[in-house]
């Protein structure tokens, strides 16, 4: 097994790095068919290091080269994500196969990069086939986010002393504000005068709400300000900005993708994030690559990952929701029975 890893910057050092080696797949059917696997991953706005979104695709693609071998080539967008397909162009010109794109953003891009190598499989963490246009040779891992972030919204509800909550988007987009229409759904839920205020770091087109915690801390800072004691924060990057306005403020935070209680670099921040919103990317994206290397990727379809499946859920680290944890064990159970639609 070989667990080789170069972190680029941009197209530019990724196509001074690439590696010599053959393609190790091939086909939109998915499979390894010689040799250890060459797995690309191309990372969305802020890269490896965000704690977050990116990190939990790095943990998934470590966990499946443990299980089956390969190489992995990763690669980060330039400063405003203009070369994202120039990123899945290079990685599939240097033979690896499969090619993973995190993130939403791919999808204007990942659709016509995948029709000009057919024999290259693409998989895209939250991105359909559809919006991609259909390519055969392509695998879209989605998260019912909405989910997880409902019993997200049952939590902050439940902890609430002021009865007033917030949510801190990264970016306005469609995705984004599924978490948030989960979110204020989850809340009303339990008390339906509670007050929810919601607010994005950037508008749409704008990726830099994702990776820029000052303006994370001052958009969190004013809803704290404003009256709530818990606030949301589905902003990538950012989130790390949300968690310092909480200790500023004595109040309380929730994170988001991955257990950011755990993932936080400064201690200090841990006291204050009561729980974290999961998107088990990590998991998703294992199984991609395992099902690639046994060769049952079924191309041109969707994976959906929800509650139903655990890909989707609230992280108990630091003990913050046990006294709710029957309460909203129960809220997911009515979501998996379908008693509770979710809005998105």
């Amino acid at each position: 097994m070989k667990a080789a890893a170069l972190l680029l910057a941009g197209s530019v050092a990724l196509a001074g790095c690439a590696s010599d080696s053959d393609d190790a797949g091939s086909g939109a059917s998915g499979s390894a068919e010689s040799g250890d696997l060459k797995i690309g991953l191309a990372y969305d706005t802020g890269g490896r290091g965000d704690k977050s979104f990116n990190d939990s695709a790095y943990a998934g693609v470590e966990a499946a080269i443990a299980d089956v071998g390969g190489t992995v080539q990763e690669a980060s967008p330039n400063a405003d994500a203009s070369d994202r397909a120039d990123l899945l162009t290079q990685l599939a010109d240097q033979g690896y196969n499969p090619v993973i794109a995190v993130g939403f953003a791919y999808s204007d891009v990942i659709g016509e990069v995948a029709e000009q190598y057919p024999d290259v499989t693409f998989a895209q963490v939250d991105g359909s086939v559809d919006d991609a246009g259909n390519p055969d040779n392509m695998t879209g891992l989605l998260f019912a986010a909405n989910q997880g972030s409902f019993l997200g919204g049952v939590a902050a509800a439940l902890k609430s002393e002021t009865g007033q909550v917030g949510f801190v988007g990264g970016v306005e987009t469609p995705l984004i504000q599924s978490f948030q229409a989960g979110y204020e759904a989850g809340a009303k839920a339990v008390k339906p005068d509670i007050v929810v205020t919601s607010q994005y770091i950037s508008p749409a087109g704008d990726f830099s709400g994702f990776n820029d915690p000052a303006r994370g801390q001052i958009v969190a800072q004013g809803i704290y300000d404003g009256g709530a004691d818990i606030v949301y924060a589905a902003a990538g990057g950012s989130g790390i900005g949300v968690f310092q306005a909480a200790v500023a403020s004595g109040k309380r935070a929730i994170g988001v993708d991955s257990d950011q209680y755990e993932s936080v670099d400064d201690p200090a921040l841990q006291p204050v994030i009561m729980t974290s919103v999961l998107k088990r990317v990590d998991l998703a994206v294992q199984a991609f690559i395992t099902d690639f290397a046994d060769g049952s990727v079924e191309g041109g379809t969707d994976v959906v990952n929800d509650l139903s499946t655990d890909g989707v859920g609230l992280a108990t680290s630091g003990g913050f929701i046990e006294d709710i944890q029957s309460q909203i064990d129960d809220y997911k159970q009515q979501i998996i029975d379908g008693e509770i639609t979710v809005p998105e």
